[in-house]
């Protein structure tokens, strides 16, 4: 009786009752299953506890959609500055070179005048020794051309100024009519000596004189080792006294010391004089047309027809080559009074 009052007061048994009376008629015998309907509630539980979360959920899934909406917007974002960023950068690098060109156009303009006044004191002391030495040179030679000192200055500074590069050697050609040929040789010295003496060097002399009767190979091998080891010991500068009787074949020696761009050594000078066969030159020539008289009295020299016809020998083609690279600056020697009776030092 006890168990019987349990189960009328028992909610679950009348719920149990009510889902049986909508059922059909079960066959006799059957008994029901009192846990079904416990099963529904607690689906019915189930059911109402997800509705009464339901908008915690949403909002969690619109927080979600958000957070990937940001998330997709953020390299948006960061696109944006970096675009931002290169703009600034560009402008930044336009005011730089805005500032910089004019600034580099002034320096470089300027530079010229800069390096003539930071100019190392040595240098300084080499290009006064040489202009007092071509004052007094002038001084005592007063016959000349006002040309030959302005023109033998200004070219052979070029290489005493340490800042100018040296590409290639400093080549001066002297000539004079046979009455000149003492002032010839003397001042072609004391040109020399005056540059050498601006560096504390002195000067390498050859004399073709002494050279005339000489085998052409012999006279280019002993003229090669003259110059080469006269440079190396540290001499700057060399004197070949009349160039005209060396013989033909031996001048093209001076290929390798006289080339514009592969010369052996770059940072000398070589004086070459030139007697020419008549007794004087008139004054009322033009230099380029004493330029032309050497080159046709050099031509008549070393192409006649008793030079050997030998591998060494000059021919016009090489004299050519040879001529282009000698005939730098071609300055006349007019006669001088006072001169030492006994040649020159």
């Amino acid at each position: 009786g006890s168990s019987s009052i349990y189960l009328q007061g028992n909610p679950i048994k009348e719920k149990a009752k009510a889902y049986d009376s909508n059922e059909p008629e079960k066959p006799a015998g059957h008994q029901p299953n009192i846990y079904t309907p416990l099963k529904e509630r607690k689906a019915d539980f189930l059911e109402k506890n997800q509705e009464h979360h339901s908008p915690t959920s949403e909002s969690r899934s619109k927080f979600r959609d958000q957070s990937g909406i940001g998330k997709q917007s953020q390299p948006l974002g960061k696109n944006g500055g970096e675009t931002q960023s290169g703009f600034h950068k560009s402008w930044t690098l336009l005011l730089v070179l805005l500032i910089s060109v004019p600034l580099i156009y002034v320096l470089w303009s300027g530079m010229p005048s800069l390096l003539d006044t930071t100019l190392s004191s040595r240098d300084t002391q080499i290009l006064q020794a040489f202009r007092a030495q071509m004052k007094k040179l002038k001084n005592t030679y007063q016959s000349q051309d006002p040309n030959l000192w302005k023109r033998t200055r200004v070219f052979l500074e070029k290489h005493l100024n340490a800042s100018h590069l040296h590409l290639e050697p400093a080549i001066l050609l002297l000539t004079a009519g046979q009455e000149a040929e003492k002032a010839l040789r003397c001042l072609s010295n004391e040109i020399a000596d005056a540059f050498a003496f601006s560096q504390n060097a002195t000067t390498i002399k050859i004399n073709g004189a002494d050279k005339a009767i000489l085998d052409s190979d012999i006279v280019k091998l002993e003229v090669d080792n003259e110059l080469s080891s006269g440079f190396r010991e540290g001499k700057k500068v060399a004197v070949v006294h009349r160039f005209e009787l060396l013989p033909a074949g031996s001048t093209l020696i001076f290929y390798k010391y006289c080339d514009h761009e592969n010369a052996a050594f770059k940072d000398v000078a070589l004086l070459l004089t030139v007697l020419l066969d008549e007794q004087s030159l008139k004054k009322s020539l033009t230099l380029q047309e004493v330029e032309e008289k050497v080159r046709d009295f050099l031509w008549a020299k070393f192409t006649s027809s008793d030079v050997p016809s030998s591998y060494n020998s000059m021919d016009t083609d090489k004299l050519s080559g040879l001529w282009s690279r000698i005939s730098h600056l071609v300055l006349p020697v007019w006669p001088e009074k006072g001169l030492p009776v006994e040649g020159c030092t």
